[in-house]
């Protein structure tokens, strides 16, 4: 568990069902994620049983907590890949800089890695910028990297060595 001035940032539970079916069903939160918006709260409890069955030594993920409420989850859900995702009633406070500013250490202890690295849609302008402020910075671009729905997405690969 990591501990911030207004965030709890810990390993997923089976109780966070709800909450994160927030997150995961909002098309705001999800226009730029890997998947359509969750229709279905099986799809979310498939994502969190993954994120509760994870080894640490594969996955450092976390949920974000703030005044005792998972608002998304923050960390590397793969080896050395960061990602990011809050509900939009929590965007704008600064909670995924605080987040991440508190992850990006952590991870750097706890796995073996030489960089992190994020694979941003190059409309997402908020978290390009977010990014950009921890020190990440562009290793490249590809298009039609991914289709979600009828719609193909492009690619921009950013990357954080080890300090």
């Amino acid at each position: 568990m990591i501990t911030t001035e207004r965030l709890c940032l810990r390993r997923a539970r089976m109780d966070d069902l709800e909450d994160l079916h927030r997150v995961f069903s909002h098309p705001a939160a999800m226009r730029y994620w890997d998947s359509l918006p969750y229709e279905d709260i099986e799809q979310t409890r498939r994502l969190l049983t993954g994120m509760v069955a994870a080894s640490e030594t594969e996955s450092d993920d976390f949920v974000v907590e703030y005044q005792e409420r998972a608002i998304g989850k923050a960390g590397c859900w793969r080896m050395g890949e960061i990602g990011f995702i809050l509900h939009p009633d929590y965007w704008g406070l600064g909670l995924a800089h605080e987040a991440l500013s508190a992850v990006i250490p952590h991870v750097f202890g706890a796995l073996p890695v030489d960089c992190l690295e994020a694979d941003v849609d190059p409309r997402n302008d908020a978290s390009l910028k977010l990014l950009a402020k921890l020190g990440f910075r562009e290793t490249g671009r590809a298009e039609r990297t991914l289709q979600v729905g009828d719609e193909w997405c492009d690619s921009v690969y950013l990357a954080l060595p080890r300090p």
